[in-house]
């Protein structure tokens, strides 16, 4: 299966972040902790290559506790100041704040010696689809600022919101890029649902889910749903877990489908376990 998605609206965000980037001081870039690297777009890096930059390892709760510590090790070394986080619950919103002063000090105290007082840092908050960036927003602000869900595509347009005296955000729609020169990348973005469900082979995508889960996350998965020890082919672990939910269509056929999708779901979730899809050296 080939994965590619950027229908009109995301070039059109782009080009909004293109033309607002110049009103920040600060790139907060989300990446999705269960593929840190699939998660980060290459345009987000050119846009804001001459910016402070704080990384947000964000469904740090669904992703291997192992492997959050492996890429935030990873990220610092890179020269990037990361936290780890998790959106929904609030888990390590109260050290962005510092973070924030520390990765701006030199802005701010320019700012202090030109006599420039109460100017807050403005951000622009950036990511893929279904990152969390709005959620994020929403928690870090304690209010309902900007609208969520849990699919791509929520945040059309670009919004301000004053956080605090000394932080100004502005949310922006979430993008992806125009061409995945790795198509194991567009895989990855499939199975976390940063791409539109309606234009992937849910079957398929299930089938590679497995095939990873099957050599590094094996207990979970046959834990999850009850298979056989002695099972190894992608495929016939499909069909068990299809007779185990029972997914079946009229007349008693295994529903394939709807099985893949039950899958994705219970991957999404967390439902199967704490999963991380890449890691450092290997992704």
């Amino acid at each position: 299966m080939n994965y590619q998605w950027y229908p009109g609206h995301m070039m059109k965000a782009k080009r909004m972040m293109q033309e607002n980037i110049k009103l920040v001081d600060l790139v907060i870039e989300l990446l999705d902790a269960r593929i840190p690297i699939s998660s980060r777009n290459p345009d987000i890096d050119e846009l804001g290559k001459n910016k402070s930059r704080l990384i947000l390892l964000n469904k740090s709760d669904l992703a291997d506790a192992r492997c959050n510590k492996e890429w935030m090790e990873y990220f610092k070394q890179e020269g990037y100041t990361v936290l780890e986080m998790n959106s929904k619950t609030g888990a390590g919103i109260k050290a962005i704040q510092p973070a924030v002063r520390e990765v701006c000090r030199e802005k701010m105290e320019r700012n202090r010696q030109r006599g420039i007082v109460n100017r807050p840092v403005r951000a622009i908050v950036a990511g893929i689809p279904n990152v969390g960036k709005s959620t994020f927003i929403n928690s870090y602000a304690g209010k309902a600022c900007t609208k969520t869900g849990n699919k791509p595509g929520v945040t059309k347009g670009k919004q301000w919101i004053r956080l605090s005296k000394e932080l100004e955000l502005l949310d922006t729609p979430g993008i992806l890029w125009p061409k995945f020169e790795n198509q194991d990348v567009g895989r990855n973005l499939a199975f976390i649902g940063s791409m539109n469900d309606e234009i992937v082979q849910m079957t398929e995508l299930a089938i590679d889910l497995i095939t990873y889960l099957v050599v590094h996350y094996r207990k979970e998965l046959f834990e999850r749903y009850g298979l056989p020890e002695e099972n190894e082919e992608p495929l016939r672990i499909l069909d068990n877990i299809c007779n185990s939910r029972m997914c079946y269509k009229k007349g008693g056929e295994v529903d394939y489908e709807k099985g893949a999708a039950l899958l994705l779901d219970d991957f999404r979730s967390g439902r199967i376990g704490r999963i991380t899809l890449e890691r450092p050296g290997l992704a």
